[in-house]
């Protein structure tokens, strides 16, 4: 009897197990934003004492889209609210949070010096989807909080796939040319430096045209697959899909595409476990420590 209930207080101090909840996704998300923030973080400093030499000047754009000084409050200003909101468990705090995170990103879309990289496309997307999860918290059941959060991931992942392959449907990149200047010339990085050093510059050249189609046609079957595909599978292939393009490209790539990891990843489903089941591992998991 008190080895059974020594066994039941040594049950309730164990580390909890890990677990879906209904945070993870937003907890996953936020990690690859971040994580896109601090792979930008030196090409930033860099592209910050480059304004301030020479700034930006349209006659199109307000001041404010060209200052320097916005474009640092904005990027800081992202970053700081993401972890607010992370780590506040306050309701409406965690969604002022994620509300600025979002209009920080809305501000570097818009902003002439970072417009058009699309490491802040991607942040701007996912602070997006983000912020609609705060205001969805404890408001909808994780059931219904989960269906809707995963199809709208898919929803943005597809739209961002569609998107750059769209783009890349043109003569010049199915017939390789593009990534042949781009990459394969003399680009510094492990696998076409491999290819490089290992075969004559015809079949390099053919490799780079097979290597464009495979691109092309990957984004656009991925984009379409994400969407049609289950939730579980969808993530898994969204979150490959976007760490291969890095691996196999550039790993500056991780900037951009660490959000959308992050976001594929936020779509999975968990699989629903009754109060029968959590007993029945309880129950396990204390016979097996009065076993031993």
């Amino acid at each position: 009897m008190n080895s059974t209930a020594g066994a039941r207080e040594g049950h309730t101090a164990f580390p909890p197990k890990l677990r879906w909840t209904e945070s993870t996704p937003l907890h996953l998300t936020w990690a690859g934003m971040m994580l896109g923030l601090f792979w930008k973080w030196k090409f930033f400093l860099l592209a910050d004492r480059i304004y301030e030499a020479i700034p930006i000047h349209h006659e199109f754009f307000p001041t404010w889209l060209q200052s320097s000084t916005v474009l640092r409050i904005a990027f800081i200003a992202s970053a700081i609210s993401v972890v607010a909101a992370w780590i506040t468990e306050q309701r409406g705090r965690r969604c002022f949070a994620a509300a600025v995170t979002w209009i920080s990103a809305t501000v570097m879309i818009w902003h002439q010096g970072s417009y058009n990289d699309m490491t802040f496309v991607t942040f701007w997307w996912c602070s997006l989807w983000a912020f609609w999860y705060t205001t969805r918290l404890e408001i909808d059941t994780p059931e219904e909080l989960y269906r809707k959060a995963g199809r709208l991931s898919r929803v943005i992942v597809s739209v961002v796939l569609l998107g750059g392959a769209s783009g890349k449907w043109t003569a010049e990149y199915w017939s390789g040319d593009v990534l042949w200047e781009i990459y394969f010339l003399d680009r510094d990085f492990w696998v076409f430096n491999w290819l490089r050093s290992s075969f004559d510059g015809e079949t390099l050249r053919n490799i780079a045209t097979i290597y464009s189609r495979k691109v092309v046609l990957v984004e656009t079957v991925a984009g379409f697959a994400v969407w049609l595909l289950p939730a579980r599978w969808a993530a898994i292939i969204g979150a490959v899909v976007f760490t291969s393009i890095a691996l196999f490209s550039n790993f500056m790539l991780f900037s951009v595409l660490s959000p959308l990891i992050g976001l594929s990843l936020a779509g999975w489903m968990p699989r629903p476990r009754n109060d029968a089941e959590d007993v029945s591992a309880s129950n396990n998991q204390i016979a097996a420590s009065v076993g031993g």
